[in-house]
């Protein structure tokens, strides 16, 4: 009786752990009937969640929208476009991400606006698109990649091939022989024209952007614990003002259509501006035109930057954010994709697997800059915000008005006006 009831036991523990382990191997089939079992596009690939994209830049509305359509086709999945609200654009993001109705990706700019939606951020760091990122243009934060780049824009000295070579102004004293020797054949050697960016925000990005780290320079500069009177590469900058003072048409009497007309007609020789200038001389046939550094402290790269970056929300659901780097990796690796960039949007490639036929000379000069690495950041994007149009400007509208006022005196007074701006 001992020996039946022994072997009922082993019996029925045998039965149990069979029981078991079919129930364990239904329960793995019927997670990969599962997986087999979810919706399919017609190519085969997986059916990804439908997103919403929301971005600020009017001129690529319509493009995008033709985007959307073209991704449908070739995969199958849904993006919606959001109406480019324009001016509006911060103020109803801000409001839709307050209240978890954002969008699954949008855009931000560089510098204080991306900081300022930061805890909104999905880490793209090891998203496979993010490899082909050009050196030093990635959107971070935080020391992590959150957003790819739209495209770049840059500036420095572009100049008339006829009238200057580059290797002759490398340094403050070629440029200043240079700029004399312009003066001496009635050309004027380099204008800047008197708006806010191009009379001082741009030029003044180079000394900035040189320091070590051009964030950590501008916040000491804020706190008061630097000054720009005692900084090598601002007093060399103020050098190259006394220069452009002296020998060049008084940018105050100048605005930017005279600057580029003039340019245009080889008037003038050389105008710190950006490849979005192009457009004032695209009509003018004969006019072979390059842009070199600005050579402040021997400088010999472009300042070129991101204006802004496609970041993921990452308050969507799982699906949507996956689906999101779903169509950013096709956006930046499919031929419809990159084609859209360059052909419809117009953007200079940020990317290094994205090649750009028929660029104009100025965003060619940009674009091999952004792929060499060889490029210098946009500082100007950490300044205290309407500093340069209000107190940055009439302090060099006064420096070019003053004939007595030196660069050193110029550097003090901006010292000054940006102690105050920072309080």
């Amino acid at each position: 009786m001992k020996r039946t009831k022994r072997a009922f036991g082993f019996l029925a523990m045998m039965v149990l752990i069979a029981s078991l382990v079919a129930c364990g191997g239904k329960t793995s089939n019927d997670s990969a009937d599962s997986g087999s079992d979810s919706p399919k596009n017609s190519d085969g690939t997986e059916k990804q969640a439908k997103i919403s994209l929301f971005q600020s830049k009017v001129e690529i509305a319509e493009a995008l929208e033709k985007l959307a359509n073209k991704y449908k086709e070739e995969t199958g999945n849904e993006i919606e476009v959001w109406g480019s609200a324009g001016d509006a654009y911060m103020t109803q993001l801000q409001a839709k991400l307050a209240a978890k109705e954002g969008p699954t990706i949008f855009s931000v700019a560089s510098g204080a606006e991306t900081e300022k939606f930061k805890s909104y951020y999905y880490d793209m760091s090891n998203e496979d698109y993010v490899k082909n990122i050009a050196p030093h243009m990635a959107l971070e934060a935080d020391g992590k990649i959150v957003g790819v780049p739209t495209g770049v824009e840059g500036f420095g000295l572009v100049y008339n091939k006829s009238l200057v070579d580059p290797k002759d102004v490398t340094d403050l004293a070629s440029f200043t022989k240079t700029m004399e020797s312009m003066k001496a054949k009635g050309i004027n050697g380099l204008s800047l024209s008197q708006e806010a960016y191009f009379l001082v925000g741009h030029i003044l990005n180079t000394p900035f952007a040189l320091q070590a780290d051009p964030q950590a320079f501008i916040e000491k500069l804020n706190k008061g614990e630097v000054k720009m009177a005692d900084t090598k590469e601002f007093q060399e900058f103020a050098k190259f003002m006394e220069v452009i003072k002296k020998d060049s048409v008084n940018p105050m009497e100048v605005t930017y259509d005279t600057q580029m007309g003039d340019f245009a007609t080889g008037k003038t020789a050389m105008v710190h501006q950006g490849n979005w200038s192009y457009g004032m001389l695209a009509d003018y046939d004969n006019l072979d035109i390059g842009m070199m550094p600005l050579p402040i402290a021997g400088n010999n790269k472009l300042s070129v930057d991101i204006p802004g970056g496609w970041v993921i929300n990452n308050g969507a659901k799982p699906e949507e954010i996956k689906a999101a780097n779903v169509f950013l990796n096709w956006l930046y690796t499919s031929e419809t994709g990159k084609n859209a960039i360059v052909k419809e949007f117009k953007f200079i490639p940020a990317m290094t697997n994205i090649e750009a036929d028929g660029l104009d000379p100025l965003s060619q000069a940009v674009f091999e800059a952004t792929k060499s690495g060889q490029t210098i950041p946009w500082a100007m994007n950490h300044f205290p915000e309407g500093i340069i149009v209000n107190d940055l400007t009439p302090v060099t509208a006064d420096f070019f008005l003053n004939a007595n006022m030196t660069g050193e005196q110029y550097l003090k007074n901006l010292d000054a006006a940006w102690a105050k701006a920072a309080k």
